[in-house]
């Protein structure tokens, strides 16, 4: 007789989280841990509802507080709890949802929490091993660490924009909060270890992410250039010190690319047998990779002359067919059609209450036992308030109408 296999729980099944964070670094680590499992609870106002709420795209380009396609986006699987944390009454409920959780997270301003008497020893009062990570532009402490900065700020305090653009034009920014995509991979880090320390002594902690000092470890090699050879690095445009050909080629059709990286004299006799040997890759000037970066402006040009008359998909398969790194430069079209995306399970059709069907983004890791998964989409605002106080924290009917009655939850 054979018996039927459960279904795997998910890993982090039976984690409770108290979302306070907004915008976007706090919301991803949050979406992390509900996309494997974890009850994560969103705490919003309606008297100031959270920023990615407010702007667009919009579902069909119509406004709403429910067709944000940020907020859709990165606040899948979670639970949307729409309370003011200002009122008097607040703390009554806050107090059940802090001994409800495991973990709370926050990305205020160092000390914003704290005014509002939630800061991390009052929270350990109400609950000794609650774990609480803050995550702010550059930590709780130090000289600067109420200066106020979003993404764009924390990208140029990073060194990053120094490296962006062209040797003889200016810093550039990224096109997104580049900051806010680093972040939560050390902030899910943070919890998990800080979890697995609970579960070994019985104590909590709290866990202070600089968003700033994340940034840095993505960018070594221009630091430790500097101390070890007291060398700035610049601006490079796409080209590269150790590789030629480097860059980005035009290619047939409106706004199509495809990148193109030499490192070897192997992969450049691919590059020139892709391209049917015209007679110029012959020439001295390019035989070797000190004579092509030498070259390198001649050089691009003659490969562009190549690369205009062919897609960009045919380009990259001419050109990994021979072991030469290559790939289309992807719009969201591309992305979005991608069939190695589409064969594994990235990209996930939810329906969402007011904005019907829309794709969801999985998690970029798999795992064979508790697979994670996009299970429900974002919350409509204040969506779950009710079955939060009720069935989650225990509140009786008439204290809940009572509470609501009184503006608690607005």
């Amino acid at each position: 007789m054979k018996v039927a296999k459960e279904p795997p729980k998910d890993a982090l099944n039976g984690i409770k989280v108290a979302d306070f964070s907004w915008i976007l670094a706090g919301p991803l680590v949050t979406k992390c841990l509900a996309d494997h499992g974890a009850m994560v609870v969103r705490i919003e106002s309606g008297k100031r509802p959270c920023a990615h709420r407010a702007v667009a795209p919009f579902k069909d380009r119509k406004p709403g507080l429910n067709r944000a396609g940020y907020f859709a986006f990165y606040n899948a699987n979670k639970l949307s709890f729409q309370m003011n944390i200002d009122h008097p009454r607040a703390k009554e409920v806050l107090r059940e949802l802090i001994m409800w959780a495991d973990v709370v997270v926050e990305n205020f301003s160092p000390g914003t929490m704290d005014k509002k008497g939630m800061g991390y020893e009052e929270l350990r009062k109400i609950k000794k091993d609650i774990i609480m990570l803050r995550t702010s532009n550059q930590g709780q402490t130090g000289p600067f660490a109420k200066h106020a900065a979003l993404g764009m700020q924390l990208v140029a305090l990073s060194g990053l924009s120094q490296l962006i653009g062209w040797p003889d034009g200016d810093p550039l920014q990224t096109t997104m909060v580049w900051t806010d995509f680093v972040v939560p991979q050390f902030g899910v880090a943070a919890i998990m270890a800080a979890l697995d320390y609970r579960d070994k002594t019985g104590n909590g902690q709290i866990l202070d992410l600089s968003q700033f000092e994340a940034s840095l470890h993505f960018l070594a090699p221009p630091i430790l250039d500097y101390v070890v050879n007291q060398n700035e690095s610049m601006r490079m445009g796409n080209r590269c010190p150790c590789a030629a050909p480097h860059g980005a080629y035009r290619c047939e059709g409106e706004e199509r690319w495809c990148v193109i990286a030499v490192f070897t004299d192997d992969e450049w006799e691919g590059l020139c047998k892709a391209m049917g040997y015209p007679p110029w890759t012959t020439h001295d000037k390019f035989s070797t990779l000190l004579a092509r970066k030498e070259n390198e402006d001649e050089l691009d040009q003659l490969i562009e002359a190549w690369t205009i008359n062919l897609s960009p998909e045919e380009v990259m398969s001419r050109l990994q067919a021979e072991g030469v790194a290559a790939g289309v430069v992807k719009n969201g079209q591309d992305i979005y059609e991608d069939p190695q995306l589409r064969q594994g399970n990235h990209l996930w059709p939810l329906e969402h209450k007011e904005m019907g069907m829309l794709t969801h983004m999985g998690q970029p890791f798999t795992m064979s036992e508790t697979p994670a998964r996009p299970r429900s989409p974002a919350p409509l605002l204040g969506e779950h308030t009710e079955y939060v106080c009720r069935q989650l924290l225990g509140i009786s009917e008439e204290n809940f109408s009572d509470l609501r009655s009184d503006g608690v939850f607005e």
